[in-house]
């Protein structure tokens, strides 16, 4: 009878986990093995496959737009990492204090997380734009000549690490605020009572207390920062002059527009290298942030 219970529960268990079985199988298991076979051929969407070896690999280690593209997204995560921590964890330290209202503000700061890419780089594209922009605007109110932005090559790419670290903030600041409320009170009463200051307190346990949730933060955001591609797209379409010309955005271009399914498939294979190398490196790391899961 225990027997025959089991089986009731594993059959009903499998059943449940079909259609996801089957839903990643084909849109995630199938491609991701395609793509790796693709890598190594030559396909136009529409003449025959012909096999290519190494060749688009040696391709895309020499290709210059690869190597600009490489560039921008280095710098892009370069400006976008560190902002989007620091103003996330300095919200989530305000919005962790007892105050009134205080779950109204922390609703206000998710809105932008729940919002499409596509609406968000639009209203900052019209934010930004150098004749009617509001940004700019404002900027003349204290009598700076706000500059091109978004067409200006030496601006673009702050203008989309702006958009960026404006939509994320709320949803690294809703996983610092569960990080901040997993600390134990009685550290900062005990801090209190021998007179430690606010920054002493941020310095030796609040910051030390976080350190698992800042490797987490900093892994996922790193492993999205390579990704980015819709609001270059939306804002930038790579321009001016490929300032802002991402790693996603070549793979897009080079399968959808030039229909070069192989080498798109191989510039692929080479992010995901440089994304698995960069979070390995990150992990083997981790005890240096204090974070261990022993």
């Amino acid at each position: 009878m225990v027997g025959f219970t089991k089986w009731n529960k594993a059959k009903t268990l499998a059943i449940f986990l079909l259609p996801s079985l089957i839903g990643m199988t084909v849109f995630v298991i199938i491609p991701i093995v395609s793509s790796l076979g693709l890598s190594f051929t030559k396909w136009d969407l529409i003449g025959d496959i012909q096999w290519v070896g190494l060749a688009n690999y040696s391709r895309v280690i020499r290709d210059p737009n690869i190597h600009g593209a490489l560039l921008h997204t280095l710098q892009f995560i370069a400006g976008y990492l560190p902002s989007v921590m620091i103003i996330s964890l300095g919200v989530a330290m305000l919005l962790n204090q007892k105050l009134k209202g205080v779950v109204f503000y922390r609703a206000l700061y998710f809105i932008p997380v729940i919002t499409s890419w596509v609406a968000v780089s639009m209203i900052w594209k019209w934010l930004l734009n150098p004749e009617y922009g509001i940004v700019n605007y404002l900027l003349s109110l204290i009598g700076i000549a706000g500059p091109g932005w978004l067409v200006d090559a030496d601006w673009a790419m702050i203008g989309v690490i702006l958009t960026s670290v404006w939509k994320d903030i709320g949803f690294i600041t809703v996983i610092y605020l569960a990080g901040l409320q997993e600390i134990p009170d009685h550290l900062y009463e005990a801090a209190a009572i021998d007179g430690v200051n606010g920054w002493q307190k941020f310095r030796h346990i609040t910051w030390p207390m976080l350190s698992s949730t800042t490797f987490f933060v900093v892994t996922i955001s790193l492993i999205n920062s390579f990704q980015v591609f819709d609001q270059v797209w939306v804002m930038t379409e790579g321009g001016p002059a490929g300032a802002t010309s991402v790693m996603v955005q070549q793979i897009y271009l080079n399968a959808f527009r030039y229909y070069k399914m192989g080498y798109a498939s191989a510039i692929s294979w080479v992010l995901f290298i440089i994304i698995f190398a960069f979070t390995f490196a990150q992990n083997r790391m981790q005890k240096k942030w204090g974070y261990s899961d022993e």
